[in-house]
């Protein structure tokens, strides 16, 4: 697909996979929205990205239904919309620690954000467009401290598989990471961050954890093949099967 004056709108785009999606579609000649809850980070993803002219940002918390609809009351159309967002602060913790307000915030940003987001962008889209989320691998090998990710993760993808029915012909996917090497990892590991992810390079069948350009890959995969809706695409190094 030539990306040539397709317009892209990434919600968590100031950081991470997002971010790395953000750059590889600026590239390819994309007009790109990146979209997130702190103006600062947005400002220095600018920065980085070297404030080129396709690029705007927009601040909007996705699991607030009236900024959500405000954004798409003042966005032109659009392609397509991806959300990397994930607000997992206090949510890694066993059983009896977890906190609801925790739990609350990641139902909030990877199941109902995406949800309000298809709600009130689809309108938006042209015929040949998509919807594109982020779930993980947590769905499908659970871990201690993980539960409330697991379960988010397993409903997202099935909110997906629904979405591509009801808002055919636009199509709905998901990109399922394995452990990726991102920011998001200081919530999950803290100090412990670097280590952490060297252990799972050594047991995972690629020798390497994930970069954000890999995610972004799969996303620019996902945008481009008319032919994939309903989909769940695994991009976490053989984590699945080890």
């Amino acid at each position: 697909m030539d990306m040539d004056k397709t317009r892209i709108l990434i919600v968590g785009g100031s950081s991470g996979m997002g971010l790395a999606l953000a750059r590889r579609c600026l590239e390819e000649g994309a007009g790109v929205t990146i979209a997130g809850r702190g103006e600062a980070k947005l400002n220095a993803a600018r920065e980085e990205l070297g404030h080129p002219a396709a690029l705007e940002t927009a601040v909007v918390d996705i699991s607030r239904e009236d900024e959500v609809a405000a954004l798409f009351a003042r966005i032109g159309g659009l392609d397509h919309i991806v959300s990397t967002a994930a607000a997992i602060e206090g949510a890694y913790r066993l059983l009896p620690e977890i906190e609801l307000e925790a739990a609350q915030r990641v139902v909030e940003s990877k199941f109902y954000g995406p949800l309000l987001l298809a709600k009130h962008g689809t309108p938006k889209l042209s015929a040949n467009g998509s919807l594109t989320f982020v779930s993980g691998i947590a769905a499908y090998r659970p871990a201690a401290r993980g539960s409330v990710v697991a379960a988010v993760n397993a409903a997202l993808e099935g909110l997906v598989r629904a979405l591509a029915i009801e808002l055919a012909p636009i199509r709905v996917n998901a990109v399922s990471p394995g452990w990726v090497d991102t920011p998001i990892w200081q919530f999950v590991a803290g100090d412990a961050k670097n280590e952490t992810l060297a252990a799972m390079a050594e047991r995972l069948p690629v020798g390497r954890v994930g970069r954000p350009e890999d995610i972004a890959d799969a996303i620019r995969f996902l945008i481009g093949n008319g032919f994939t809706t309903g989909t769940t695409l695994h991009v976490e190094g053989g984590h699945r099967l080890v």
